[in-house]
């Protein structure tokens, strides 16, 4: 979806590259920071059902718009499907229970529909098809205008092709020069699935650094990034943008959609600002050098594995 008010580069399948992530955003603090993401030039709004923000979020998209003098086709709302996880006791949701959610998280948002449903984790075992069998018909509907999925691996994404139904149109997976996936990634290209990128900034010694907001991040991964010597950081004076712009930039150079989150204005326009600088071929070639694997952004392990 593209707009005339939208100056923010868009990806091939019609996502603006820059989007405002709102995970560990409170309800209560999700309306004032998304009406001031849309203020700054945000037209790409995350939340998800097991984010419990929802409403927050939608009041502030309602606030955003009417400030800024926009309109509900120059917003582009992606929020995501709880499928269960029977490890924590939480049973996986079928195809009625997936309708039902979906219409919880609408009612939440109160929009008449989503530009984009994920489904958040694999972790829906036996009922993963059909949760997806859910959302094709979502989309059928009018409802969801793309739906994708979230933490899928190649496994994943081949059940659904097994079961005859269409492809995802989008996996949003955890993305960073320590957790790169190129497998995956050359994997969802075959297949015409585009990436959207979270956590783009685990590799900054700020991130997930308050009380509360757990990851798996190691003590030795905090302390790199802590490092005056980081790379990041020499990246970040050679041309003169903040170490987080360094790191999103390097999304956006490799094709994905990012979701930088922050509550304070100056940063929300920063993390916006990542059209007017380049990584170099070196830098880039660096930053391939630095992947450690699984992503760290879930304290209970990469949710890839999951189901």
């Amino acid at each position: 979806m593209t707009s005339t008010h939208n100056d923010t580069p868009n990806t091939a399948a019609g996502l603006p590259l820059v989007g405002f992530g709102t995970y560990l955003i409170s309800d209560a603090d999700a309306v004032a920071a998304v009406a001031a993401a849309i203020g700054a030039g945000y037209r790409h709004i995350d939340t998800a059902a097991g984010y419990y923000n929802e409403a927050g979020v939608g009041q502030g998209i309602r606030d955003g718009l009417s400030a800024a003098g926009l309109d509900r086709a120059d917003v582009f709302v992606t929020t995501k499907l709880w499928p269960g996880n029977p490890a924590w006791g939480d049973a996986p949701k079928g195809y009625d229970e997936t309708i039902a959610a979906f219409e919880t998280s609408r009612a939440a948002l109160r929009l008449d529909h989503v530009d984009l449903y994920l489904i958040h984790a694999p972790s829906g075992g036996s009922e993963r098809v059909n949760e997806w069998r859910a959302l094709v018909d979502l989309k059928e509907q009018g409802k969801a205008r793309a739906i994708g999925v979230s933490n899928y691996t190649e496994a994943h994404i081949e059940e659904i092709r097994a079961a005859g139904l269409p492809m995802p149109e989008y996996n949003q997976i955890e993305l960073h020069p320590w957790s790169q996936k190129p497998e995956l990634l050359a994997f969802m290209a075959e297949n015409g699935i585009a990436p959207i990128a979270y956590s783009s900034l685990v590799p900054l010694s700020t991130w997930r650094s308050e009380p509360g907001q757990a990851s798996g991040k190691t003590a030795e991964m905090q302390a790199e990034g802590s490092d005056a010597g980081s790379p990041f950081k020499a990246m970040a004076a050679k041309y003169g943008v903040t170490e987080a712009q360094v790191l999103l930039r390097w999304g956006v150079q490799k094709g994905f959609a990012v979701l930088p989150k922050s509550l304070n204005p100056r940063r929300m326009r920063e993390n916006m600002d990542l059209f007017g600088f380049v990584l170099d071929a070196d830098d880039m070639a660096l930053i391939e050098t630095m992947d450690r694997g699984d992503g760290v952004a879930w304290a209970t392990g990469d949710p890839r594995f999951m189901g």
